[in-house]
C-alpha cells in the first residue's frame, strides 16, 4: 500500500512548490486538486477557469475519494494536493486512511495577492477555519497531522522538508529542492490562472515580507481569518 499524503492547503501559499517537490521524487506520484470540480460545482464559486475545469473534471466528490485519493498507485507514495475548502459536501472518514499535513500562510500576506483571481474573497475562500475544522475532527480521531507554514518553509526550505519527511517516515531526497522553470505534466489545468510565478522558479523562493499597505476593505475578513491561523500555527514545524 503507498503512503497517501493529503496536502490541505490553502490558497496563495506555496502548495505548488511543494507539489513541485514531492513530483522529484522518483518514488512518489503526485495529483493536483482533484476535488475542484466537486468543489465548484456545489459552491458555484466564480473561480478563473471555472467552464474548462467543469467540464473536464469528475463533479462526485465520492467517486474522486475512491478513485484518486483511496485508489489504486503505481508509486509507493501517493501525494494529493488539495484546497481545504474543497472538502466541503462529505464524509471525511476517509482521511483516516491518508496522512493528512496541512499548510497554512499569514493571512495578512495571502489576502492582498489572493484578491487577484477571488476579488471579493470570505471566509471560505481562505480555507482556514476550514482547515482548523478538519485538524480538530483528526485529532480527536487520535491523528496528530503535520502543519507547516508557509514563511516557516520559505525560511529554511531543507531543514523543514526534512523534518517533515522524518515524520512521514519517507527518506529525505535532495531532489526535492530543485526542479526545472517549466509546467509539470501534473499542473491543473488552472495553471495559467494560477501557477505563473512558480513556472519560472527552479526551487522555492526566499522568503518576502510583501510591503505596501493592507487593502482597507480586506480588514474585517482578516480579522475573521487570524484566530484560525493563529490556532494552527501553533502546531506548525518551524525553521
Amino acid at each position: 500500500m503507498p503512503l497517501r499524503i493529503h496536502l490541505c492547503s490553502g490558497p496563495r501559499n506555496v502548495s505548488t512548490a511543494l507539489m513541485y517537490a514531492f513530483a522529484q521524487r522518483p518514488d512518489t506520484r503526485v495529483v493536483d486538486e482533484p476535488l475542484y470540480a466537486h468543489y465548484l460545482r456545489n459552491t458555484g464559486a466564480p473561480h478563473p477557469g471555472r467552464d474548462e475545469i467543469l467540464s473536464t473534471m469528475e463533479h462526485s466528490g465520492k467517486k474522486v475519494i475512491q478513485e484518486t485519493f483511496l485508489g489504486a498507485c503505481d508509486r509507493s507514495v501517493l501525494f494529493i494536493k488539495n484546497m481545504g475548502h474543497h472538502l466541503i459536501e462529505l464524509d471525511w472518514t476517509f482521511l483516516d486512511q491518508m496522512t493528512t499535513v496541512f499548510l497554512i500562510r499569514d493571512p495578512e500576506q495571502m489576502l492582498p495577492s489572493l484578491i487577484h483571481q477571488v476579488p471579493e474573497p470570505e471566509l471560505a475562500d481562505t480555507a482556514l477555519a476550514m482547515q482548523r475544522k478538519v485538524f480538530d475532527d483528526l485529532t480527536r480521531r487520535g491523528q496528530s497531522p503535520c502543519v507547516l507554514d508557509a514563511r516557516e518553509v520559505l525560511t529554511n526550505p531543507e531543514k523543514i522538508l526534512r523534518n517533515l519527511c522524518q515524520k512521514l517516515g519517507l527518506r529525505f531526497d535532495p531532489v526535492m529542492l530543485h526542479w526545472e522553470a517549466k509546467p509539470i505534466p501534473e499542473d491543473g489545468i488552472w495553471a495559467p490562472h494560477w501557477y505563473h510565478v512558480i513556472h519560472t522558479t527552479t526551487g522555492f523562493a526566499p522568503y518576502r515580507h510583501k510591503p505596501g499597505p493592507f487593502p482597507d476593505f480586506l480588514r474585517p475578513l482578516l480579522s475573521e481569518c487570524i484566530p484560525h491561523y493563529n490556532y494552527l500555527y501553533q502546531h506548525a514545524i518551524k525553521a
